[in-house]
């Protein structure tokens, strides 16, 4: 393989930029040149080529966010719009791609390359650490981190005024943020998808527990199902209104943002540089991923969003922790 192509793809995470500069120097060590693709599949269709040199990634690792730009493109996954990317791919002598992203990133790129018999494979990019195929995804860790230096803030204000905070984290489809920041934040209650944001049982711990706390934080994950943090609050009012001066903060998209830790930008670098050679030992059609400190390698169609129940143990210490 003479020529790799990279990009990213779907909502950032911090770490991508260390994930492109491992693949455009892993590459360049094997004497294969790189070129990135901006703003992912739409780039690609677009012919958004640049040409990648270990200068050019230089000083990238701090960085949050991805320098080559990110895109949810709609015209992809059109046949049209394949057929598009393989004809640029094509033009530009590339011979694998690298795709940096999440879920809809890796379906993508399994039916382009079913579709045309082309090389790709796939680095894990989404904060919601929700992908069957690796332990960790990039930028989980620095998200999660994020989530406990904001919430240790509210909690100082919860406490000077004896609130009770309903803090909604992303998560509309899964509940790892809301489960391991709230863990870190000690948390009266979390509230997530797997477990259907089960309100009763929120409603009967804020019953039963100690009337004598100075603040109590409810981690929220986002999403339709049992309402998000807005809802939630107004639940509470309609039975604590007397006990509890409720107040609701939305992290929002800083949760995506903001320097990558150590461990994503070790995490992220360890998989760029086994995506790179992965493709030179002719692997196709699959995710990177790291189990148990080992490289995995997970076939697209395997590494979709986990539908699996989350740690039991994990749930039963949020129980018994918050006493």
């Amino acid at each position: 393989m003479k020529k790799i192509a990279v990009l990213t793809s779907g909502g950032d995470s911090p770490g991508m930029n260390a994930c492109i500069r491992a693949v455009v120097r892993t590459s360049i060590y094997h004497k294969v040149s790189v070129v990135g693709i901006k703003r992912g599949y739409d780039g690609l269709i677009d012919g958004d080529f640049i040409a990648l040199e270990s200068k050019s990634v230089s000083n990238i690792m701090q960085r949050g966010g991805t320098m080559l730009k990110t895109a949810r493109s709609k015209r992809f996954v059109t046949k049209e719009g394949m057929q598009e990317a393989y004809y640029n791919l094509k033009k530009h002598d590339v011979e694998g791609l690298i795709v940096i992203g999440g879920d809809g990133t890796f379906k993508g790129a399994e039916e382009f390359g079913a579709m045309f018999n082309f090389p790709v494979i796939g680095c894990p990019g989404t904060i919601d650490n929700d992908l069957i195929g690796t332990d960790y995804t990039i930028g989980y860790d620095t998200a999660i981190n994020t989530v406990v230096e904001a919430v240790d803030k509210i909690r100082d204000t919860a406490e000077s005024h004896d609130r009770l905070f309903i803090v909604e984290v992303m998560g509309r489809d899964a509940g790892l943020i809301a489960l391991r920041s709230g863990i870190g934040v000690g948390a009266e209650a979390i509230l997530i998808p797997e477990t259907k944001r089960d309100v009763n049982t929120m409603m009967e711990r804020l019953e039963r527990g100690r009337k004598d706390k100075a603040s109590k934080i409810i981690i929220v994950a986002e999403g339709e199902e049992a309402g998000g943090a807005f809802e939630i609050a107004e639940i509470i009012k309609k039975k604590f209104s007397q006990t509890y001066d409720i107040r609701v903060s939305i992290l929002g998209h800083m949760q995506r943002g903001g320097s990558p830790s150590c461990m994503d930008r070790v995490l992220a670098s360890r998989m760029g540089f086994a995506a790179v050679e992965a493709l030179m030992a002719g692997r196709k059609a699959e995710m990177i991923g790291i189990i148990n400190r080992d490289i995995a390698y997970t076939p697209f169609a395997q590494a979709v969003k986990h539908i699996e129940d989350l740690n039991p143990q994990l749930l039963r210490m949020v129980d018994i922790l918050s006493l």
